[in-house]
């Protein structure tokens, strides 16, 4: 028997069986309908449709976490901010003997070398990669992995973003799907078919701890604020335009009076009879107002804080803060990224990567990492002086490929000129 035949028979056996080709779940019309759950929200409303997820219906949350991006504009800001540090950063395929020096380094290179050339080709991978950053926030995103023959093989042809609205849970909190087959209680996952990224669980519950239902009530309370706020400037934030006229005069003339007082609030401008006192009183004149605007921006710096672990790189208005203190804040980003990271790694790993590694190569090779490559939070001149450093003062043996990945530098390919440069190695004296 061929090996590759060998491999296929031990794939298809208990939970290395092949995949369903094609798609399960497919496009439908109600995927694109929404009720808008933000309209008239309230403090019980809110708390109701927080229930419903636990329960194990995630449509209406999912709606609501929709529309809260959409609505609230710092919201909006912040949660792309944490999604576009990640998604922003080029990925590899990473071989597990890089890891594992004890393992078959050419099994292992061959692994994740085919691993890079199924991602690389895979149709809406990018966007894919995007719609699983939206679990940071609704702590959940699927993504179908579609399987066909290829003239290299068995293999996935695309990865196809779930619609939130497909998710539920049953009682057990096992994870389902909607389709047109299943519409109310949904199907279980086929093995090796979706791509479940849930980056925030708590507890093990499939909808507690993400971070659009952390800042759901500050979202609530803003936009009741911003209500507020709107209806006190259309009431009390106009000048008061006060005429007086002459006791003698008609109710004609005071209609007329009254019809040009109006217009003012348009037209800025009137004609009056010299017997009439005009009188403008600027609103909150000498006063500090009501503390909507003050509300609103400690409101914002509490969705800061959940998304971003800080507010010196986001928003300085009201705050006093230095250079030093907005560093020390960017490494709090830093590490924030470097756990989306991880858990955006240890997803693709175990969903995607995992089935395509043993499609291939059976259990004998060990499945490759998914891997970002994150931008140093060092200076282009501190990131020098660590390379001199460690070559020259300590005389550490560094790999040119890391320094050139560090410094963000290509390597020349066979055949181009290098740029020559005035850099020597003579010893100081």
């Amino acid at each position: 028997m061929k090996l590759t035949e060998r491999i296929l028979k031990a794939f298809r056996s208990g939970a290395g069986a092949r995949p369903r080709p094609g798609r399960v779940v497919n496009p439908r019309a109600e995927d694109s309908v929404r009720d808008y759950a933000s309209s008239g929200l309230t403090p019980s409303g809110l708390i109701a449709i927080l229930r419903e997820a636990d329960d194990g219906s995630l449509s209406t949350a999912m709606q609501l976490f929709e529309e809260m991006e959409e609505k609230d504009a710092h919201l909006f800001a912040v949660a792309n901010t944490r999604r576009l540090a990640l998604t922003g950063s080029s990925w590899e395929v990473v071989s597990a003997a890089d890891l594992n020096p004890q393992a078959d380094r050419a099994l292992a290179d061959a692994a994740a070398a085919h691993g890079a050339d199924v991602l690389n080709s895979l149709d809406g991978f990018d966007e894919a990669l995007q719609h699983l950053s939206l679990a940071t926030g609704r702590n959940i995103a699927l993504a179908e992995i579609v399987w066909d023959e290829t003239p290299n093989g068995f293999r996935p042809v695309s990865l196809a973003p779930v619609d939130f609205s497909r998710i539920m849970f049953d009682e057990l909190d096992r994870l389902r799907l909607l389709t047109a087959a299943a519409p109310r209680d949904g199907i279980a996952l086929p093995p090796h078919k979706f791509v479940v990224h849930t980056p925030h669980s708590v507890s093990g519950h499939p909808q507690r701890g993400g971070l659009l239902r952390v800042t759901s009530m500050v979202y609530l309370a803003k936009n009741l604020a911003l209500k507020d706020w709107m209806i006190f400037s259309e009431v009390f934030g106009m000048p008061v335009r006060i005429a007086r006229y002459d006791p003698s005069a008609t109710p004609e003339e005071k209609r007329e009076l009254l019809r040009m007082l109006e217009s003012l609030g348009s037209n800025a401008a009137g004609v009056f009879s010299q017997a009439v006192e005009l009188q403008i009183i600027e609103a909150n004149r000498g006063t500090l107002g009501p503390p909507y605007e003050r509300l609103i921006e400690f409101l914002n710096r509490e969705m800061s804080k959940a998304w971003l672990g800080q507010t010196l790189t986001t928003d300085l208005a009201g705050q006093s803060g230095s250079s030093a203190a907005s560093q020390v804040h960017e490494t709090v980003r830093q590490d924030v990224l470097a756990d989306d990271v991880r858990k955006e790694g240890r997803t693709l790993r175990r969903d995607l990567l995992t089935p395509i590694t043993r499609m291939k190569f059976g259990e004998r090779a060990l499945v490759p990492f998914f891997r970002r490559r994150l931008r140093s939070p060092l200076s282009v001149n501190e990131q020098v002086e660590l390379i001199d450093a460690a070559v020259n003062r300590l005389g550490l043996s560094v790999s040119a490929n890391w320094a050139h990945e560090l410094l963000g530098l290509p390597i020349a390919a066979p055949g181009q000129a290098d740029v020559p440069g005035a850099a020597t190695n003579e010893p100081s004296e």
